[in-house]
């Protein structure tokens, strides 16, 4: 039975869903890590699961698509079966020029099991719908079955102290941009600055679906008069990052990362780009996919700390076609 027929099917009198341990709290809710994202932009969403059901193992995970959340993909998880349920969109979805009715609205994790001492993650990403006002609230609704009990996550009043409050998104304001594959707007914001530094151009390339490491590459600008130093970079995207110089030893191409980081000296412009500095993801969690962002904390030692969106180009992008140059021109 899919999600939305049960769902269907439970009166308000025929309720026999137990709830978790500790439910009262706030941390024992299934839950979602990231509780914002700007229409019009991809998201990647991360279900925390924190326990079972009453004690037991939590055999099976359906969730349940809200309206305005489209083109959606589940991440296969090992040691599960993976389902996902097809049905109409409420509102049409221009997916890069091609105008889509009907999607991915439920999907369903089963055959594993997590017990209820344990912790785990359930990751799927789809697209925010570049409609949505700001203020937004997009619910995830989510069922838990375990051996003999159910604890369901599906109340989308948003009122507080419920018992079972399903993961909820808020929208904030964004916009999709129309050129090329459909990049968020965001990618030709900018420049960023920090303290008397200015980084632009930033970038990175798509990376196949298994690759455990990426690249990512910027221009600095120190316009003051005291030099400075990138010390170190951080991603969601990876499970670390570090700053990397690739550079000629008689007929080989070495790369080594800088441990004390990459000088930004007074009054000049460092160009981190392909086969000289760079930011390397070592561990990621997901593939670079061309035509999304990626977020990137630097941490320079006197300014302080710069977030900046990484444009993701094509494989073999560079700053010019990464920021609306003939790679985002192919299709």
């Amino acid at each position: 039975m899919t999600l939305s027929n049960r769902l269907a099917s439970l009166g308000a009198s025929a309720l026999a869903f137990l709830t978790l341990a500790a439910a009262s709290s706030a941390n024992a809710h299934v839950s979602l890590a990231e509780t914002e994202a700007a229409a019009g932009t991809t998201y990647r969403a991360v279900l925390r699961v924190p326990h079972g059901c009453d004690g037991e193992a939590t055999r099976t995970l359906r969730v349940q698509l809200p309206d305005g959340f489209y083109a959606a993909q589940p991440m296969p998880k090992p040691g599960w079966d993976l389902e996902t349920g097809t049905g109409p969109y409420a509102t049409p979805f221009d997916n890069h020029g091609t105008v889509m009715t009907e999607g991915v609205r439920e999907m369903t994790w089963s055959g594993g099991d997590l017990p209820d001492a344990w912790y785990d993650e359930f990751i799927f990403r789809g697209r925010i719908g570049a409609e949505l006002p700001a203020g937004t609230v997009l619910h995830f609704q989510v069922v838990q079955e375990c051996a003999s009990g159910t604890a369901d996550w599906t109340d989308t009043s948003g009122a507080a102290g419920v018992d079972n409050p399903a993961p909820a998104l808020t929208v904030v304001a964004g916009e999709v941009s129309h050129h090329g594959h459909g990049a968020p707007a965001h990618e030709h914001d900018g420049p960023w600055t920090v303290g008397a530094l200015t980084v632009t151009n930033p970038y990175s390339r798509a990376t196949l679906p298994n690759a455990p490491v990426g690249g990512g590459f910027l221009t600095v600008t120190n316009s003051g008069t005291a030099d400075d130093v990138l010390q170190s970079a951080s991603s969601d995207a990876a499970g670390h990052m570090e700053v990397h110089q690739m550079s000629m030893q008689g007929d080989v191409m070495r790369m080594r990362p800088l441990a004390d980081g990459l000088p930004i000296p007074a009054g000049e412009t460092v160009e981190m780009k392909p086969g000289g500095y760079h930011l390397m993801f070592m561990d990621l969690k997901h593939p670079l996919v061309e035509g999304e962002t990626v977020a990137v904390t630097l941490t320079f030692r006197d300014a302080g700390e710069l977030v900046v969106p990484l444009t993701i180009g094509a494989p073999n992008a560079n700053a010019g076609t990464a920021h609306g140059g003939h790679a985002h021109d192919k299709h």
